[in-house]
């Protein structure tokens, strides 16, 4: 079976976030790095060669960054996010903290990063939750989860079990 691969297209900042994105995830790593032809050279005169692409690793995931130049007309949206199961809330909150580092907190677990991708960093546990046949547990994690930017997993088991709060 092949494997997917996100592939993200910025302007001239691929290195930039494969550095970040690989700093905030455990058991993470810049794979490769392939550089424009003919874009300054190795000869010593100081001139810098232009990276292509990077390809990194966050948790066992391949990702590949493109430096493919402006795209006014194919930006980051939240169409498009990537999502994190956690375990803990101590995962919860690193990642909702080092990856939200110069971006901007949106609701329900989701986040757009300095670079403008859109990650979801949710609890494991919020998908049982969501998925348990008694709808109006459901729901109310659901109604609890609309009310947060960052999930807390606590204040979520509490909407659960019907507890005020």
């Amino acid at each position: 079976m092949r494997k997917n691969t996100p592939f993200l297209w910025f302007e001239d900042q691929a290195e930039q976030a494969a550095a970040f994105y690989t700093s905030a995830f455990e058991r993470s790593r810049i794979v490769d790095v392939v550089h424009y032809p003919n874009s300054g050279s190795d000869s010593g005169r100081g001139e810098k060669r232009r990276v292509m692409s990077v390809t990194f690793e966050l948790d066992g995931q391949t990702f590949i960054a493109l430096n493919g130049g402006p795209s006014p007309q194919f930006p980051f949206s939240p169409t498009m996010s990537c999502s994190i199961h956690c375990r803990t809330q101590d995962e919860v909150d690193a990642l909702w903290m080092r990856l939200g580092e110069g971006g901007e907190w949106l609701q329900c677990g989701w986040l757009r990063d300095r670079f403008g991708v859109t990650w979801q960093v949710m609890p494991a546990v919020v998908d049982e939750m969501l998925r348990d046949d008694d709808r109006e547990r459901a729901g109310r994690v659901m109604h609890a989860m609309t009310r947060m930017c960052k999930l807390e997993i606590e204040r979520l088991r509490q909407a659960y079990e019907g507890a005020a709060g």
